[in-house]
């Protein structure tokens, strides 16, 4: 049978065919707004219904209430906001407020039993909403007030029911309702949030990818990206290539230490930075002693680093300046020859590891026709087979070549390289990977 909805703040449970009150007190440290939809779902815990009327004479009943696994619904009371506020502790699973709660009734005893005014109409709806934006709110009203209850659900009720109409059945129905569809809107919500927030970033990411400057030259251009970090398009190595005024074609590539957004970050300010310095003319020593600088002063901790390795190709397309900083060195191919690596003697320390450190500049001879890989470690450090055997610069220089014997070569050639690659390892390689491959060919 129905009961009234109780005054006091502990009850105990009542005779079988009564609902189960639960007030209890409110904790020492009341839960602030906005905690959140309690985790418990109605096979473990039973729910719990927090109650907001002000109906003085007590005249509002709420009937006996059971979930679907026939538990008692567990009910509290609050005259008001101020009480409702202390009482929505995260076991509240659902809200019914009463839709002719005045709105200005936010401490004991300020209640006159009386409607709100016309334009206060769902103010008392717009406060809870504001105090539980993640509980489950249904509202009641009377049922010649239709209108009133339809936009209560538009602004963000979810459900409505009629206090002539109220009883157990329709009121255990409509609250597990009300919790599964909050949980399915909060769930939609974060999703499409997740969603809008990973296309915003990739937007972000693809802009921050190089377009190289190339006009002029008659070199080839190719190069796969695929960072290490789930979901990114963007990681901690960076590559460029512009073509100065004097017709050199400059060409770098970078790996900073880590695999974070900070990393991916400093990668970026690296690559630009490099662009600039480029521009203005610097290259070798000058240029990657200034990059240092750079690091220096926008690195997030002392211990990050980077490696780098440069390359300045001549305006005939014959002969290149290498840089080495701690970065693996670069790969040529010429036609009818085996791929090998170029020479990395006496290369310099990464950037960011030695104070005042120098970077030698080796001349290297690259003749008419030539391809020349540059690469990551992220490439050359996955795994092959299910040992801890890495494939390593020698194991790729053997896949490069029966790649070339194949008669693979430009975008093709590094997408098959680094697709065997991921193959070897047995799955994604966990290192961000970057490859750029320049190609000339003579007459």
């Amino acid at each position: 049978m129905p009961v009234p909805v109780p005054r006091q703040r502990e009850t105990p449970a009542v005779e079988s065919g009564q609902a189960v009150l639960h007030t209890a007190a409110p904790p020492a440290a009341p839960v602030g707004v906005g905690t959140g939809v309690a985790q418990a779902t109605p096979h473990t815990t039973p729910l719990t219904l927090l109650v907001i009327e002000n109906d003085p004479a007590g005249g509002l009943t709420v009937p006996e209430v059971l979930d679907a696994d026939g538990h008692r619904i567990r009910l509290r009371t609050a005259r008001n906001l101020t009480e409702a506020e202390r009482l929505l502790t995260p076991d509240v699973h659902c809200i019914l407020l009463d839709l002719d709660l005045p709105a200005s009734n936010s401490g004991p005893g300020t209640g006159t039993g009386t409607g709100p005014a016309p334009a206060e109409q769902l103010t008392a709806l717009h406060q809870v909403l504001r105090l539980a934006p993640r509980h489950a709110v249904l509202v009641l009203t009377a049922e010649d007030d239709v209108e009133r209850a339809a936009e209560a659900v538009r602004v963000g009720a979810q459900d409505f029911l009629f206090r002539d109409e109220l009883d157990g059945r329709l009121l255990s129905r409509a609250i597990r309702y009300a919790v599964e569809r909050k949980r399915a809107d909060i769930a939609q919500y974060k999703l499409a949030e997740s969603k809008l927030r990973a296309q915003e970033n990739a937007r972000l990411e693809r802009g921050l990818l190089p377009t190289p400057l190339l006009d002029g030259s008659d070199l080839r251009f190719a190069a796969r990206y695929r960072p290490g970090r789930s979901r990114a398009l963007l990681g901690g190595d960076f590559y460029d290539t512009v073509r100065t005024p004097d017709g050199t074609v400059h060409a770098m590539i970078g790996d900073v230490c880590g695999h974070g957004p900070d990393e991916a970050a400093l990668g970026v300010e690296l690559r630009i930075a490099w662009r600039a310095l480029t521009l203005a003319g610097l290259c070798g020593d000058d240029l990657l002693a200034t990059l240092q600088e750079v690091l220096e002063v926008e690195r997030p901790h002392e211990e990050i680093f980077a490696t780098l390795c440069t390359v300045d190709i001549s305006p005939d397309g014959r002969r290149a300046g290498l840089c080495l900083a701690g970065h693996p060195a670069p790969l040529i191919s010429r036609p009818g020859r085996p791929a090998r690596l170029l020479p990395y003697e006496n290369s310099g320390p990464a950037l960011g590891l030695l104070p005042r450190a120098r970077w030698p500049r080796r001349q290297v001879e690259l003749g008419g026709s030539w391809s020349l890989m540059l690469y990551t470690d992220g490439l050359i450090e996955g795994r092959i087979g299910e040992g801890r055997e890495r494939l390593g610069q020698d194991g790729m220089v053997e896949m490069i070549n029966r790649h070339l014997d194949r008669g693979l070569s430009g975008e093709g050639l590094l997408e098959a390289s680094v697709t065997e690659a991921r193959r070897l390892n047995g799955g994604e390689l966990t290192d961000d990977v970057a490859v750029v491959l320049l190609s000339r060919t003579e007459g």
